[in-house]
């Protein structure tokens, strides 16, 4: 890799990080894209992929930057008292089975059955943040057992096939189903990033190891190599973005929550149902 090409992952990796730890999703929204960029054109990048690795390497290797990046987020958010601990351990448990079986599941399922669900889950969820709540919001901070277990799978499914760290499907479940304050859910979201992205980039590791046509730099799936300088620009702003966060009333939290959402969506959706389309 040339060092424009360096610089211009460690450029990106600031988006990523303030994004990280403005909302609590992790960044892999913003990594992943990227990185589909990045080995879909290899004349540029240096890295070319072969047949059957265009999504799970980058899928892997976001998983690898947000590890790091969300700790750091969760630290800083914890220091300001912002974690609700009791609602994130019990999710976060039930998520850490559900990503090593999802990295298992990720390279044999269509990539853009995927990206259309995952944009139609973001559509949904968006539209929903976007309204304004009925009522006042209930101030529980631990869920029910059976909450936690559902809620802990759908986080480490959808964030090991997709290569993010789950904050998109766990905001709007601490939101509605946990009913926590909406100031603490970017924060407690990515604490459960946290351990669903350990066990995600573990499971990818073990199940890339000794797989033909990855790139140089690479254990397992996770191509270290292009995620390093993602994770230097994603740790140098992560702790604006919580800044950021602490400053911003409710109400523009979750209009920031549903706009993300909604625009990310609508994207995942258009540019992948005609491709499912053709599939059928």
């Amino acid at each position: 890799m040339s060092a424009w090409v360096l610089l211009s992952l460690a450029a990106s990796g600031l988006a990523v990080g303030f994004t990280s730890g403005l909302v609590g999703i992790g960044g892999g929204v913003l990594i992943v894209p990227l990185l589909y960029f990045f080995y879909g054109h290899p004349a540029w990048s240096g890295v070319a992929l072969p047949d059957g690795l265009e999504a799970v390497v980058p899928h892997a290797t976001s998983l690898f930057v947000i590890v790091p990046t969300s700790i750091l987020g969760t630290w800083s958010y914890h220091r300001a008292g912002a974690v609700a601990w009791r609602a994130a351990l019990p999710i976060a448990g039930f998520s850490i089975v559900a990503a090593l079986a999802g990295t298992q599941l990720a390279p044999l399922i269509s990539s853009e059955l995927l990206k259309l669900g995952f944009g139609a889950i973001l559509v949904v969820s968006g539209a929903r943040l976007m309204r304004p709540p009925k009522g006042e919001p209930r101030a529980r901070e631990r869920p029910h057992l059976v909450v936690g277990a559902l809620s802990g799978a759908a986080v480490g499914i959808m964030s090991a096939l997709l290569g993010v760290g789950g904050g998109i499907v766990a905001i709007p479940i601490l939101v509605y189903l946990v009913g926590l304050r909406l100031e603490k859910v970017a924060a407690t979201s990515m604490a459960i990033i946290v351990f669903t992205a350990i066990a995600g980039v573990v499971g990818y590791a073990v199940s890339g190891a000794g797989v033909p046509g990855r790139p140089s730099g690479s254990l397992g799936f996770v191509h270290w190599l292009a995620a390093l300088p993602i994770l230097a620009g994603s740790l140098a702003s992560v702790r604006v973005g919580v800044r950021v966060n602490q400053r911003l009333d409710t109400r523009r939290l979750r209009i920031l929550f549903g706009v993300l959402f909604l625009v990310l969506g609508a994207r995942l959706v258009l540019q992948n149902a005609g491709a499912l389309t053709g599939l059928g």
